[in-house]
């Protein structure tokens, strides 16, 4: 069995890790059971630079780790976009860095996931449709250049908190994807995991016509990923259709 435990920053859009849990376990039960244990970890959920950077600091995710120890995970991921890349790249490999300290197995964030789920599925060239206010987009067009990721054009929603965003509609969140693209985006990236999307990948994809890329979507790849457990799952997008 393979243990991949998420930090989960209050309550929004986590019952997307249970869903995933069970669409995993339903590939090819020979290459072992899956488990995605959830820890909640809380702050204000405000899309605001200095509350984010108080919501990643080093303190609050040891205490996400010592709540997944019980689990005893393979690997611990943080699941949260803003919450990471507001450190900047440089600052963001220290956060993971100090996370894996503190879990004592390899550890990433879901910034460093949609790089290298891009990597993956050999996009380089993107459009981000975000439900954060622009100041707080833009740091994450930022992270994706750090990257090698090219974002040809970024749409901000300008919702203020992550519990707004969890109250979203799958009409609203294959609205905003669609609507948001770039003609000349290989992909198009939806960066908030209190955004519940697993449901509406493969609706967005058909729309679109090329793979999207969404924040619990790659969370859970990249843990996939740290414990060399790639898995096939068609309903989860163009990304789970590749190995490695």
């Amino acid at each position: 069995m393979t243990t991949i435990g998420f930090i989960y920053p209050d309550h929004a859009a986590e019952d997307d890790y249970p869903l995933a849990e069970q669409l995993l376990g339903g590939t090819d039960v020979a290459e072992g059971d899956i488990r995605l244990p959830v820890a909640h970890i809380y702050g204000t959920d405000l899309h605001a630079v200095p509350e984010l950077l108080d919501l990643g600091s080093e303190a609050r995710l040891a205490e996400g780790a010592g709540l997944l120890a019980k689990h005893a995970p393979d690997a611990v991921i943080w699941a949260c976009t803003s919450g990471s890349f507001v450190y900047g790249w440089d600052g963001a490999r220290d956060q993971a860095d100090q996370l894996a300290a503190a879990a004592g197995v390899p550890a990433s964030s879901t910034s460093f996931a949609f790089v290298h789920a891009a990597q993956a599925i050999g996009v380089r060239r993107v459009a981000v449709a975000a439900s954060y206010p622009a100041d707080v987009a833009r740091l994450f067009v930022d992270f994706l250049a750090a990257g090698g990721v090219e974002v040809l054009s970024v749409s901000s929603a300008d919702i203020d908190t992550a519990a707004e965003v969890g109250t979203l509609s799958p009409e609203a969140v294959v609205d905003l994807a669609v609507r948001h693209d770039h003609p000349d985006a290989e992909a198009v990236l939806v960066p908030d995991t209190a955004m519940r999307t697993l449901g509406e990948i493969t609706e967005i994809e058909q729309k679109l016509g090329k793979p999207v890329l969404t924040a619990n979507q790659v969370t859970i790849w990249e843990g996939l990923r740290l414990t060399g457990s790639t898995r096939l799952v068609r309903s989860l997008g163009a990304l789970f259709r590749v190995r490695g």
